[in-house]
This record gives structure tokens, C-alpha cells and sequence, in this order.
């Protein structure tokens, strides 16, 4: 009868399927690694950073908006800052809108 169809043959057993428990999840925690150190470590520094640059904001500082509108601080509430950007032209925007502070005198060089 297996003239014309050969007898299949089992495989023999195969040993361990392979390294189990830690060694699997190497790869896995080396990823995690190098994300935690190339992207969220310093994204996080620079979030603090920003965060103690607008609580230490004061009238008479020079700042750049997120818009890139260069300004001087005229007054200053919790939540809110005036900029005087022209002869008699303020503007009202929010703190952390302000992106960074600039050096004094950087608007008349301007």
C-alpha cells in the first residue's frame, strides 16, 4: 500500500525550547533601557528645567514667547504676563508660554 505514498516518520524530541525565565526578558529591559536614557530622562529635564525658569520669572526680564515674540516683563501675576513689546504695545500671555530668558539688553541690540 506505501508504494506511492512514503511513511511519514515522527520527529525526534527536541531538547529544551531554549533559554527560559531572565534571559528572554533581556532584550525586553535592554529596550526599556536605552529608551529611559536616550528619550524620557531627558525629556524630563528639560520639563523641570523649564518649570524653575517660569516660577523664577521677574519684572525686567527679557523672554522669548513659544510664538518667538522677544519682550520685556513689565508685570507679572500667578498665571499671567504682561510684555511690552513696542512703545506703548503689551501684550498678556500666559507663564509657560514663555520659552527662555534672554540676556539683558538683547532687545535694544535687536
Amino acid at each position: 500500500m506505501s508504494f506511492f505514498i512514503s511513511e511519514a516518520m515522527a520527529a525526534p524530541e527536541a531538547a529544551a525550547a531554549g533559554p527560559g525565565g531572565l534571559a528572554s526578558f533581556l532584550p525586553l529591559i535592554i529596550l526599556f533601557a536605552v529608551f529611559y536614557f536616550l528619550l524620557i530622562r531627558p525629556q524630563s529635564k528639560r520639563a523641570k528645567e523649564h518649570k524653575n525658569m517660569v516660577a523664577s520669572l521677574a519684572k525686567g526680564d527679557e523672554v522669548v514667547t513659544n510664538g518667538g515674540i522677544l519682550g520685556t516683563i513689565t508685570d507679572i501675576d500667578e498665571n499671567y504676563v504682561t510684555l511690552k513689546i513696542a512703545d506703548n504695545v503689551d501684550i498678556k500671555i500666559q507663564r509657560p508660554s514663555v520659552s527662555a530668558l534672554v540676556p539683558k539688553g538683547t532687545i535694544q541690540s535687536s
